[in-house]
């Protein structure tokens, strides 16, 4: 095992700025060499990994059908098993020495579907299901689609550098870091209340559960939806604001100049 973890999870990788969720360096990162080797013995591609990663992703959604406290206990449960699997499948390539495109592609299907599906399912959810009222699975279908846009966003970057016949940016806090100026002070208010990080499959379940529990206790307000309902209300707007920031962030950066800090 010590053999594996040093193919599997070399410091370059954790040390990234984008690489880790929160999760998986509290406990995912201790627990996925185990699966990964499994997986490894099992004669499991890395991409065949990440199969199951985007399936798994899409059944956080499916679960979230389920009405009440089972359908948001489901997703948070299948929401942690899908980055578990996130984790697995990076530390198989890194052991068969397989990297490719292809896998970089899946990866980010799984990511970007997911969380674009999820914020659907919370707005069916909000509207008691789909015979229900129309007007939340128009709000949860358009946060899945403000979230999707927040995370294009950086890929935009890379597109528009390669376009542009510009090298890769470094992947670095400081190539991200806004130049001194009002973006830069806004942007160090905001970590202060990071709603940023909301939106990511982990929290949205986090939250979907939250709500659920709420529901629970509402009994009969707003036919027991009242918690969901506040989340998809309050998650939208707050979603523009942060696909706004981001925005403004990237272009007061240096990652879009020809010569990135």
């Amino acid at each position: 095992m010590s053999e594996f973890r040093a193919v599997a999870q070399p410091p370059e990788i954790r040390a990234r700025r984008s690489a880790e969720h929160w999760v998986a360096d509290l406990y995912l990162r201790r627990l996925s060499p185990y699966l990964s080797r499994t997986l490894v013995r099992g004669g499991f591609s890395a991409n065949a990994v990440t199969g199951l990663m985007i399936g798994c992703g899409w059944c956080v959604a499916v679960a979230l059908l389920v009405p009440g406290l089972p359908g948001a206990l489901s997703a948070l449960v299948l929401g942690q098993l899908q980055m578990y699997l996130d984790c697995a499948d990076g530390e198989v390539a890194r052991w068969r020495r397989s990297f490719s495109p292809a896998g970089v592609f899946l990866d980010k299907v799984g990511h970007y579907t997911t969380e674009g599906l999820i914020p659907v399912a919370l707005g069916v959810r909000a509207a008691g299901g789909f015979r229900g009222d129309y007007g939340w699975t128009t709000l949860g279908a358009l946060l899945g689609l403000v979230i999707v846009l927040n995370k294009v966003l950086n890929d935009l970057v890379h597109v528009s550098r390669a376009f542009a016949g510009l090298p890769r940016i470094a992947d670095s806090p400081e190539a991200a870091r806004p130049r001194p100026g009002r973006v830069a002070l806004l942007r160090r208010v905001a970590r202060l209340l990071p709603i940023h990080r909301l939106y990511h499959s982990v929290e949205l379940t986090i939250l979907a559960l939250a709500a659920a529990v709420v529901d629970a206790l509402a009994g009969g307000a707003l036919h027991g939806l009242a918690g969901t309902r506040i989340l998809v209300a309050a998650l939208l707007p707050l979603s523009v604001l942060t696909v706004a920031g981001h925005l403004a962030a990237i272009l007061a950066s240096s990652r879009l100049r020809s010569a990135p800090v």
